[in-house]
């Protein structure tokens, strides 16, 4: 590793672990999360709100936009719903 960055709280900013990239805020709380392979955003990511609440599901193929993405708003309700096929919008399903 060697090149972590930290918040001027100390909290890490992000690490990478067994191919799992995992993105904090300052307070904590994972921000983001998903597979990192060869450098590169692969399969399923979830995103999170700063209180912890799920904000958005997503996949990725070669750090591409590939498959659903699901974003909610802050009450949990799913607000967005699209099908991306290699970055490109596929089908809008809401």
């Amino acid at each position: 590793m060697g090149k972590e960055k930290y918040y001027k709280n100390g909290q890490i900013i992000s690490e990478e672990k067994d191919n799992i990239l995992t993105y904090y805020y300052k307070n904590g709380k994972i921000k983001a999360k998903g597979k990192y392979i060869n450098e590169m955003m692969e399969g399923e990511w979830i995103f999170y709100r700063e209180n912890g609440n799920l904000w958005q599901t997503a996949d990725f193929k070669n750090n591409e936009k590939d498959g659903e993405w699901k974003r909610y708003d802050k009450n949990s309700k799913l607000e967005y719903h699209v099908e991306f096929d290699n970055g490109k919008i596929k089908k809008k399903l809401l």
